[in-house]
Parts: C-alpha cells; structure tokens; sequence
C-alpha cells in the first residue's frame, strides 16, 4: 500500500498550511492582524507576538524618535536637547514626534504594526510601556526592547521606532 504525500514524514497538508484566523484586526486597517496564539494570555502581553499582514501595502518606516526634537542641528547643539528625567516623559516625548509623522501620513495608531524600544536603564520599562498603552490603548503591535549604553544625546533614555502598515486604496 503507497502512503499518501501528506502522511509522508516533512511533508505538509494543504489544511496545515492555512494561516490560522487572526486574534483581531485593526479597526484602521483591516489588512492588519494581530497574531495571539493563547488568546486568553492576551491581558498579560502589552504587545502582540506577531502581526500578520495579508494584502500588498505600502510600509511607512519611522526612524528612531528620542526625547530630542525632531528638527534639531547636525552636529547636535547641545541646548536643542534638554531632556526631562522621567522615563515617562522622555517616553511621551518620543511617542509625540512619531503621532506627527502618522498624523502627516494619516494614519491612526492602529496602523503600527513594529515597535523597537531602546532603553539606557531596563528597569525603565514598565513606565515606558504604561505610556505607550496611553497612545495604543488596546492595540498592541510586534515589539522589541533593547537595552543599550547610551543614546544619541547625553541624557534621552528611550529612543523608539516603529513600522506602520498603509492602507491599500
């Protein structure tokens, strides 16, 4: 009796390589997924582990935004850089000038679908990440948090980027 190929061994059914359905979408861009496996771990996760995105669109790559503003002087005049020493606004800081750039773009939060933290201290995460849940509420891309010795200016404690997803028209 022959084996079928999909009773072979390393050898997939059709079924098995189906996406599995999506925990949500956003409510911006239904392209966007996020991915939970355990769906009811959800609560303790301030991000998703992956987000799927199913129709070809246009990625908006948003550089690093520290507490600096955007617009400042090359090579760095060090009075445009006259940071706050709470994580949370330094946090606050960085999330404003990436919101003008979505704004810019108009797209919504909801659109991010990558995160990269850095952080000088790790132990600043938790009031990072309660400031980022002010701006996303309960949308929470892919995500990636780095500990790293020190940022582009004396002083910034985070630095964040993010890749959003653009809606196809």
């Amino acid at each position: 009796m022959e084996i079928e190929p999909y009773q072979q061994p390393g050898v997939a059914r059709v079924q098995d390589m189906i996406p599995k359905p999506a925990f949500k979408s956003s409510p911006t861009n239904p392209e966007i997924k996020e991915i939970q496996t355990i769906p009811e771990r959800r609560v303790d996760m301030p991000y998703a582990p992956a987000i799927r995105i199913e129709s070809p669109c246009g990625l908006l790559f948003i550089s690093g935004a520290t507490p600096s503003p955007l617009y400042h002087k090359h090579p760095h005049d060090i009075a445009e850089h006259d940071h706050p020493n709470k994580i949370e606004d330094q946090t606050r800081r960085a999330m404003e000038t990436i919101k003008t750039i979505l704004d810019h773009q108009g797209l919504a939060w909801t659109d991010v679908v990558k995160v990269t933290k850095y952080l000088t201290d790790i132990r600043d995460q938790d009031g990072m990440v309660a400031v980022l849940k002010e701006y996303f509420g309960d949308w929470t891309p892919a995500s990636t948090t780095v500990c790293v010795n020190q940022l582009s200016t004396p002083g910034a404690r985070v630095e964040l980027d993010m890749v959003a997803a653009l809606p196809s028209v």
